[in-house]
């Protein structure tokens, strides 16, 4: 074991051993940052050392990019091939996926891209089981699926403690922080709405990074740990579901019993599936789909028909601006204005400018100078 991993114990060995109140909470701060900081210093070395590895780095394309995380042979590649037809090696024991293998599906208009890569094992975020090479692909998600198996139910708190260590936070949104160092003055708090950090807790989590003087802005509550992160300001925030699969080789009864502990123990209520039968993929489909947050535009030429065979796929809260980015660079510079049918305007034909929010379904026809 590492003198760093050393470390880390013994002062989660002394967080364990503190009651919380207002009289230990700085102590609190402090331990929680040490830990934090140790366990960066120590996932930064693992990259380090590991390099980059062959066919760990992988171009980003689709409308959406999708990682399936899970402990070897739990079944990825099994499922990137009922997912997306791609080709992805299967056999029945550990470490089958030595590279990353990509695959594209395609459903609801969007084509998705899904990673099948190396299974992780516990002490992946500290490099262990070339883990550092395939957290870093993870960092890259837009989506995280957990995937377990019917036999292994509780790798799912293991595999979320090692995505947690390695600077994920699934399903959490970035808490709304802002840290400028400045050279005098001391620390300075700013607060919008009610805040249950104080001046003082802030100081000491801020100590422990050798920051001595910044200007600190807080809107909404946060914990320390959100402050610590932000004072870090190298997490991830990526949107996750988890996935129990070979729900095929055990009875109902037993697959319920599953899908109830695990929404008891780790409040996920997980998409039961067999990717050797097929067995519910459509629903993850779904699921892959809305997690996403996609929503379908269809263009209107200008005196045309619309183009209900192919939707342009966005993001929710996506505005014509962005529409107008993704069509043509110069489509912004030459805007008029745009027309719209569909939920987002009150009538149809509804003239909007570039700022409006689109809806799912909606008909869209943009309008530009010559």
């Amino acid at each position: 074991m590492s003198s760093l991993e050393e470390q880390i114990h013994e002062i989660e060995d002394e967080l364990k051993n503190t009651k919380y109140n207002k009289a230990t909470s700085l102590h609190i701060g402090r331990l929680k940052a040490k830990i934090a900081k140790l366990k960066d210093e120590a996932v930064f070395r693992a990259m380090k050392s590991s390099g980059t590895g062959d066919g760990y780095s992988v171009k980003k394309s689709g409308d959406g990019t999708v990682v399936l995380v899970g402990f070897p042979s739990v079944g990825k590649s099994t499922l990137l091939n009922q997912l997306t037809g791609a080709k992805s090696e299967t056999a029945a024991y550990s470490f089958t996926t030595l590279t990353v293998v990509p695959g594209l599906m395609e459903h609801k208009g969007a084509k998705i891209q899904i990673l099948d890569i190396p299974g992780l094992i516990a002490g992946a975020a500290m490099g262990k089981g070339r883990g550092k090479e395939v957290i870093a692909v993870v960092r890259t998600a837009d989506l995280i699926i957990i995937l377990g198996d019917v036999f292994n139910g509780r790798h799912i708190d293991v595999l979320m403690k090692e995505l947690y260590d390695a600077g994920i936070r699934i399903n959490r949104p970035q808490p709304d922080i802002t840290i400028k160092k400045t050279g005098v003055g001391g620390v300075r708090l700013s607060t919008v709405g009610s805040v249950d950090l104080d001046l003082e807790e802030i100081r000491s989590i801020l100590a422990e990074n050798k920051i001595m003087n910044a200007e600190v802005l807080i809107r909404g509550n946060v914990t320390q740990e959100d402050f610590i992160d932000a004072m870090i300001g190298n997490r991830r925030y990526i949107p996750a579901f988890v996935s129990i699969n070979k729900v095929d080789l055990v009875d109902k009864q037993t697959g319920k019993e599953i899908e109830d502990s695990l929404l008891e123990l780790f409040d996920v209520n997980p998409i039961m599936i067999s990717a050797h039968s097929g067995y519910n993929i459509e629903l993850l489909k779904d699921a892959i789909y809305n997690h996403l947050g996609f929503i379908r535009i269809f263009l209107k030429p200008v005196g045309g028909p619309a183009d209900m065979e192919e939707p342009l796929i966005v993001r929710t809260d996506s505005t014509v601006e962005d529409v107008c980015n993704r069509l043509h660079r110069e489509f912004v510079a030459r805007f008029r204005y745009a027309k719209i049918w569909g939920d987002s305007v009150k009538h149809d034909a509804q003239r909007v400018g570039l700022p409006h929010v689109l809806a799912d379904g909606d008909i869209l026809t943009i309008v530009t100078k010559l």
